[in-house]
């Protein structure tokens, strides 16, 4: 069946048969032979997925809330003759025991869908480009969350209470226990895998908000497509990390800044224009190879930005291309603003840690289903993926919701609305000369250190030069 059969006539059925429709497609290549629950079960995976993608997408303001709204429409849908139970715990009880599962089968069921119904935006200049950066989702201050989000430090048991008399405080001492306080807050670090095409979500990882983003890059690597080329920002430099992508078989394409030190004239594959290499000095103590790349710098801004990818050929990626492909990356910072402003994510609203990992998967997974089920219908009408609007097609969505016992007037159906979602053609202002009182002032990404080779230098390399070259030519 066509997507745009999944739809059915405008107008003609409830809204919550048209949400029905929507998420048996998206489920449809999801491979959940493995997932069955007890005879006795008054949940079905099908009714369970969908139950905790309308609770995503819900805009209720409580989760409780949000569960009995999604659960009448699952019943609505009569995906079953048996209603699923009414308790919010069992509801999440059930999630907190499948949801590994459930996301592994969805995970793959939106890539196949995003290669098969997006394949002419799969690409971008003949690769699979996929971008990754970090961000922290703020999470209510309980004892559940504190003990498993807060950074490492005051991750501590906490010490019992005694009476003793309470002592006066400077304002300045108070001042700064209230600033401590803060920073040691809650917050969970979400770590996304971005793909630059049709500018949807590919993977995640979460942790606490100390973690390393550049540990997360490492756990996600195996799900990339072979020949992907990840680019990614100065915080992703390191050769324990570009050494495990080329042996993987991918591609980078990363900013470096000052603390990085490249060599030229190394001889380790053949000289041309551009090639570098990036050899620690503790990694050539150890005997291991040295990374060739090539280094692409672009101008036009306010300071030169240096790039390194593994791409040698430019008959394959030229310097235009590279620059053209960074510049992409920007769409992850998008995804984040969609994600915590437009869907409302920027501050979680479980009390416990289990679920609060339970919110943040499948508000990933619904805003990830959300918009694949929408671009894919646009894409259908020529309509580019930067011209769609997250924050109208989420509306679509919940105006079905909310109305879902009623059939569609003329020109509402989830299927009219969502064709209509789209950001305003005319062109922007450039706004980067406001002095926004919250902007970010980063400090200056400095040039990467870049030295000639010393002789000894070239000759350990000789010596390791019959093991296999990391860095892909194609």
């Amino acid at each position: 069946m066509s997507h745009q059969d999944t739809h059915g006539h405008s107008g003609s059925a409830p809204h919550h048969q048209a949400l029905k429709q929507a998420l048996d497609w998206l489920l449809n290549p999801a491979p959940l032979s493995n997932v069955s629950f007890r005879e006795d079960c008054t949940w079905t995976p099908k009714a369970l997925i969908f139950a905790a993608m309308l609770w995503a997408w819900s805009d209720e303001k409580t989760l409780t809330d949000r569960f009995s709204v999604a659960r009448k429409i699952v019943i609505a849908m009569a995906i079953r003759s048996r209603q699923p139970a009414k308790s919010y715990q069992a509801f999440l009880k059930m999630l907190k025991t499948w949801t590994l599962a459930l996301t592994v089968a969805l995970q793959s069921a939106f890539r196949h869908r995003m290669q098969a119904d997006l394949a002419e935006r799969f690409t971008v200049h003949g690769f699979q480009v996929f971008g990754v950066d970090g961000s922290r989702l703020e999470l209510p201050r309980t004892e559940s969350n504190e003990q498993r989000f807060s950074p490492a430090s005051a991750r501590r048991k906490r010490k019992p209470k005694t009476k003793h008399r309470r002592r006066a405080r400077s304002k300045k001492a108070g001042a700064n226990r209230a600033r401590e306080k803060k920073v040691n807050s809650p917050q969970m670090w979400l770590t996304t895998r971005f793909h630059v095409g049709t500018g949807l979500p590919w993977d995640w990882r979460t942790g606490p908000s100390d973690s390393s983003e550049r540990e997360h890059f490492l756990q996600m690597i195996q799900a990339l497509p072979v020949g992907a080329l990840i680019t990614a920002d100065a915080g992703f430099a390191g050769y324990e990390y570009w050494k495990a992508l080329l042996e993987r078989g991918r591609h980078l394409l990363i900013r470096v800044g000052a603390n990085v030190r490249l060599l030229r004239k190394l001889g380790y594959v053949k000289q041309e224009d551009g090639v570098v290499y990036l050899w620690p000095d503790r990694e050539a103590a150890r005997n291991q190879p040295p990374l060739a790349l090539r280094l692409v710098v672009a101008r036009g801004g306010r300071h030169p930005v240096y790039l390194v990818t593994s791409v040698r050929d430019e008959t394959v990626l030229s310097d235009e291309q590279v620059v053209e492909i960074y510049a992409l990356r920007w769409g992850v910072e998008l995804f984040y603003r969609h994600f915590k402003q437009t869907f409302e994510r920027r501050k979680l609203r479980s009390h416990t840690a289990d679920h609060a990992a339970l919110e943040a998967t499948w508000s990933l997974l619904g805003l990830w289903a959300m918009a694949l089920h929408a671009e894919v219908r646009l894409a259908q009408e020529g309509v580019p993926a930067r011209r769609m609007s997250v924050a109208r097609i989420l509306c679509a969505y919940r105006k079905s919701m909310r109305e879902y016992k009623s059939r569609p007037d003329r020109g509402e159906s989830l299927r009219e609305l969502v064709s209509k979602a789209l950001i305003d053609p005319y062109k922007r202002a450039n706004k980067s000369s406001r002095d926004y009182p919250r902007k970010k002032h980063g400090h200056r990404i400095g040039a990467p250190e870049i030295r000639n080779a010393t002789k000894d230098q070239i000759k350990a390399a000789r010596q390791i030069r019959d093991q296999p070259v990391l860095g892909l030519t194609a």
